[in-house]
């Protein structure tokens, strides 16, 4: 671990998933403060996952052939602040949809790459990810926390600038981040649908799409139903904080809870729980302890579900396919299944009701959950 530039990546981490603490709870509401229907705002929130259907594989395929995974990383968050300085100049649809499309572009190509780089530096200790993947949870706590209360007090357009400060320290961070020797593998004469085609790779994949698009009413309407409920802005931040913390928790204790129980169950475990977490939220709203627990259960299916899919990844991509491994894995879920989240939910809000949209994220899980138990048999 002494070689490991563990700050340096954990900073990232930090400042990309407060980032995340700031839009995925806040950003609907400024577009509600704008005026926007809810299909706007569905269509609005879900361009951050449509990106990353295209952009993260040209940039994994870009890295894996260069070499350079970290100055791509460097290049994609400058021109993801430079593309995100518009929003200040105008508040129309279009002008908003086309700045957040080409910052979701750059933006998108991150993540992936950096991922791969961490478990570079692990090498064979890809255990100890979680340790440095919880100052991303860090981050996003301090974010959401903060902004929550703040937003009791101002204006919910300070956003912009809040976002854009995180954007530039992250910008900052991605600068000392070193690059990581990448290990020849025997598959990497291989082309990547070598991989793909595989039925437990095809299976694992499906499932992350599926768990995406679960989570899409929740990424896009949570903050704006407990709002709508009579929960402040504050409580908003503190419930989103409250799974976030549980997260955490799952982080710190995956490398024990592997050395009993294999990546397929914690999947199955994990979307299990999710069936059962958003029905809770979807009829249980006017409970506060049903919203609790319901967030409790986050660990399971966010911390649980991605410290699993990172693993699955690595173990399926090997040597020059791992940038372009983690990218896919981005693309198809985050991208492909988020996009399909953010517009379902977009559209079923006001015509079925939220009970009901969250009832259809409950069975999108279900769905991954029947997936993952027939197909994925390691």
């Amino acid at each position: 671990m002494r070689s490991l530039p563990y700050w340096r990546l954990s900073g990232f981490y930090f400042f990309y998933f407060a980032f995340v603490g700031a839009m995925a709870p806040f950003w609907g509401l400024y577009l509600k403060s704008l005026a926007f229907n809810a299909f706007q705002i569905g269509v609005l929130m879900s361009l951050l996952q449509v990106m990353r259907i295209f952009a993260p594989n040209f940039w994994g395929w870009v890295a894996d052939r260069a070499g350079k995974r970290v100055a791509i990383v460097q290049i994609a968050v400058g021109l993801s602040l430079l593309s995100f300085i518009p929003v200040f100049f105008g508040s129309s649809f279009a002008w908003l949809f086309v700045a957040m499309s080409l910052m979701s572009f750059f933006w998108s190509a991150s993540l992936p790459l950096v991922e791969a780089t961490t478990l570079s530096h692990l090498g064979e200790k890809t255990a100890k990810y979680g340790r440095i993947r919880l100052w991303g949870s860090v981050g996003f706590i301090i974010a959401v926390i903060g902004l929550g209360f703040l937003f009791d007090f101002v204006a919910i357009r300070w956003l912009l600038s809040a976002v854009l400060g995180i954007v530039i320290a992250l910008l900052l961070f991605s600068r000392h981040i070193p690059e990581a020797e990448v290990l020849p593998h025997h598959t990497d004469h291989l082309p990547i649908w070598h991989i793909i085609r595989r039925p437990e790779v095809l299976a694992f994949i499906g499932a992350g799409f599926l768990m995406a698009a679960a989570h899409g009413a929740y990424y896009t309407f949570y903050s704006i139903y407990l709002v709508d409920h009579g929960y402040a802005k504050s409580s908003v931040g503190l419930l989103w904080s409250l799974g976030v913390v549980c997260e955490i928790g799952v982080f710190l204790w995956m490398p024990r809870l592997l050395r009993s129980v294999t990546l397929r169950q914690v999947l199955l475990a994990s979307l299990a729980l999710a069936v059962l977490r958003f029905l809770m939220i979807g009829w249980g709203v006017g409970w506060i302890a049903v919203i609790v627990a319901a967030q409790l259960l986050h660990a399971a299916t966010f911390g649980a579900y991605h410290s699993a899919a990172v693993e699955m990844v690595h173990r399926f991509f090997k040597g020059r396919h791992q940038a372009q491994g983690q990218a896919l894995y981005n693309s198809v879920s985050f991208g492909a299944g988020g996009t399909l989240g953010g517009l379902y939910s977009g559209m079923a809000w006001e015509t079925l009701g939220p009970n009901v949209t969250f009832t259809i994220a409950a069975a999108f899980a279900l769905a991954a959950f029947g997936l993952v138990a027939w197909k994925l048999r390691l």
